[in-house]
């Protein structure tokens, strides 16, 4: 028998702690976007972390900026950010303000809201590929740049929480090399921080970083 997941919103404290805890940690819970069709929830099954100035994957590396300035903010916030002129991607800011930590929310089940997001994501094949992927979640929850900031923490009404969910067992938990981080940042020995739930249909499969040619 399935357990019912748990409907209680995640504290701020779940957020303030180091991103390789928070990040397996966020497998199994339930991210949930109020919009005006209804509610769209999403089960996260696939996460990678950041971790800021150490780390030389993270858009938080070289300092703060406007572009990343929620990510120095405090945990439990919305981080969302606009890449390759076309696609929006969203991640959950981590550990005490000034840290600028983060966790890229990369892919999940849809749980609640299939019609809407379905209206969203038209060339998905199935609903397992709703959201399978950072841009294909943040596209079928209808998250844009419009949402940085956002408390996903906060008490009363709120476009976006997290609620607790049913966390995933250890056993279960796979972690490896980043999704398209070069250099350093995308190095599988130092930098194994995305993680999954193993054998998950909507996990998205693993790309290595692969250089852009210079034109001549």
């Amino acid at each position: 028998m399935i357990a019912t997941p748990d409907r209680t919103p995640l504290p701020r404290t779940f957020f303030d702690r180091p991103v390789l805890e928070v990040a397996p940690d966020l497998l199994g819970r339930i991210l949930v976007r109020a919009t005006p069709d209804g509610p769209i929830a999403v089960r996260l099954t696939e996460v990678e972390a950041y971790d800021g100035g150490n780390d030389p994957g993270s858009h938080a590396c070289r300092g703060r900026t406007p572009r990343n300035d929620v990510m120095f903010g405090p945990p439990g916030h919305v981080y969302v950010y606009f890449t390759y002129g076309m696609w929006h991607c969203m991640n959950l800011v981590c550990g005490p303000a000034g840290r600028a930590s983060a966790v890229l929310l990369r892919a999940g089940e849809i749980v609640e809201g299939a019609e809407a997001a379905r209206l969203r994501r038209l060339s998905a094949r199935n609903d397992k590929e709703l959201a399978k992927g950072p841009a294909r979640l943040a596209t079928a929850l209808d998250v844009d740049r419009t949402l940085d900031g956002t408390d996903a923490c906060a008490s009363g009404e709120t476009p976006l929480r997290i609620l607790a969910g049913t966390p995933i067992a250890s056993g279960q938990v796979r972690n490896g090399p980043r999704t398209g981080v070069s250099g350093a940042g995308g190095d599988g020995e130092l930098h194994p921080w995305r993680y999954w739930i193993d054998g998950d249909p909507t996990v998205s499969p693993y790309r290595a970083h692969v250089p852009r040619r210079r034109r001549t």
